[in-house]
């Protein structure tokens, strides 16, 4: 009997899809652990900007410029690795 606690796709699944499935949440975790440590990154750099943005002569701004890539990808890796983690978790 299937278990009724999985999304409806993911009941009937054979051995090499578990296992293709197992991969995937692997990989979304990995990419939320990323995700998270851009987060504190991203923490540390703000302390930064707003004195980058207020001496900083012109377009050279590179605390800023900083700022937005670490932000950018704590918002892909983050969005990415939830879309690859969804469905229940593993349980060991």
């Amino acid at each position: 009997m299937a278990n009724m606690l999985l999304p409806p796709e993911e009941r009937n699944l054979t051995p090499d899809q578990v296992e293709a499935l197992d991969k995937r949440r692997d990989w979304g975790l990995t990419l939320q652990v990323i995700a998270g440590q851009f987060a504190v990154i991203s923490v540390l750099l703000s302390l930064w900007v707003g004195q980058d943005l207020s001496y900083s002569p012109g377009w050279a701004h590179p605390m800023a410029y900083y700022m937005a890539i670490a932000v950018t990808i704590v918002l892909v890796a983050g969005s990415v690795g939830t879309y690859l983690r969804r469905g229940i978790p593993v349980i060991d």
